[in-house]
């Protein structure tokens, strides 16, 4: 018997119960029991207690809402899409950053919308968004191959998270080979700076060693800081002379180091990385049209890097202690690449004029519109013949 249908009964039976005699309740006790499976003292108090006309709680609300839904809504959403679906946590940190964009690109918006939007809560944004949330469940493969032949000569470095300083990168290749790793396809050569946040990507064909190298190189001319530390993988498009030589024949030698084989999470930085800054993107699909590295290239050294580096957000792990069967980690707030340079007292001041002047001409949305057209034209080389 279902909890509506013994209230039913109850309602039922409980004026012959109040009238009935002595002899009578005791029979309508039995019944009630047997019917209902109650414990007779629980009857009992049941029935003196019943109420048959009662007045319906009334709806418990929280604190009154201070914005209509409808109204942030569509620029919420329109941020969430542009930025590519950033949590809640990195797109409050980002609303502010992308509202002078989308009044310039789209509409203006009141003050109180303005102030609506900047004042969202991070669980505000999650119940708002809850129905337009994408999943991911795609795995990557490793295309990592030892490189044996240095390991001895390049020492292994596992507290990259102890850095403070700019100028430590963490390197890394992602594979764009689809489902088989035979023949000839792209590469991605993806570099992050583990103080700030700062990433670079560049295209390559194939794992060849001068290659990367040259890819390297023109990472370092674009960098706002200079290297003062490398570690990457043991893969050999890294492990190799001529990228041993580029860091260490020069006047001031750059700290060139490498994690341990088969454990990535001492390169966690730059596994995230690979994920939100190029899997995100690209997908897994399979580049091995030539043309798609120069292609890619001019993205990456253009609209990209300006795209991720002033206005994409990331938290960074400020503590980590654990007590008992728990891990506990505390982060900083989100911040972009841009604003952690800003904050850092061993960048020089000239640099910072450069980018916040640089950062005065951007607009977000522009920005995100001319990636998608150039990797329209990636992706259009898929189908294209190989002459």
């Amino acid at each position: 018997m279902s909890p509506r249908s013994k209230r039913e009964y109850t309602e039922a039976i409980y004026l012959r119960y109040k009238n009935a005699s002595r002899r009578g309740k005791t029979a309508i006790l039995d019944e009630f029991c047997t019917t209902c499976g109650y414990h007779r003292k629980y009857a009992i108090r049941l029935l003196r207690r019943f109420k048959r006309f009662t007045k319906p709680k009334p709806k418990r609300r929280g604190r009154p809402c201070i914005y209509s839904r409808d109204i942030i809504l569509k620029p919420l959403k329109k941020i969430w899409l542009a930025s590519n679906l950033p949590c809640s946590k990195r797109l409050k940190a980002i609303i502010p950053l992308w509202l002078p964009g989308y009044q310039e690109e789209f509409d203006r918006l009141n003050e109180e919308t303005l102030c609506a939007l900047k004042t969202l809560s991070a669980s505000t944004i999650d119940r708002l968004l809850n129905h337009t949330r994408i999943k991911y469940t795609k795995r990557g493969r490793s295309t990592t191959k030892p490189g044996t032949l240095l390991r001895k000569q390049i020492p292994l470095k596992m507290n990259q998270w102890d850095e403070f300083r700019p100028g430590f990168l963490e390197a890394d290749t992602v594979a764009h080979c689809g489902e088989s790793l035979s023949g000839m396809f792209a590469y991605t050569v993806d570099l992050v700076d583990i103080a700030t946040g700062w990433t670079e990507q560049r295209a390559v064909w194939g794992k060849g060693e001068t290659g990367v190298l040259e890819q390297i190189r023109d990472v370092e001319s674009l960098l706002p800081f200079p290297i003062l530390g490398f570690d990457s993988d043991n893969g050999s498009e890294f492990l190799n002379y001529h990228l041993l030589r580029h860091f260490t024949e020069r006047k001031t030698p750059i700290q060139f180091t490498r994690s341990r084989a088969y454990h990535k999470d001492d390169n966690a930085h730059i596994e995230q990385k690979n994920w939100t800054h190029v899997r995100q993107w690209l997908g897994y699909q399979r580049l091995d049209h030539p043309d798609v590295v120069p292609l890619l290239n001019k993205l990456y050294r253009s609209e990209w890097r300006l795209f991720h580096n002033f206005f994409c957000p990331s938290v960074k792990l400020i503590s980590k202690k654990r007590i008992g069967s728990q891990t506990i980690k505390h982060h900083d707030i989100p911040k972009t690449p841009y604003q952690r340079i800003i904050e850092s007292h061993l960048i020089d001041p000239a640099i910072k004029r450069t980018l916040t002047n640089q950062l005065a001409k951007l607009n977000p949305f522009l920005l995100r519109n001319q990636m998608e057209i150039k990797l329209k034209q990636v992706f259009s080389l898929l189908t294209k013949p190989i002459n």
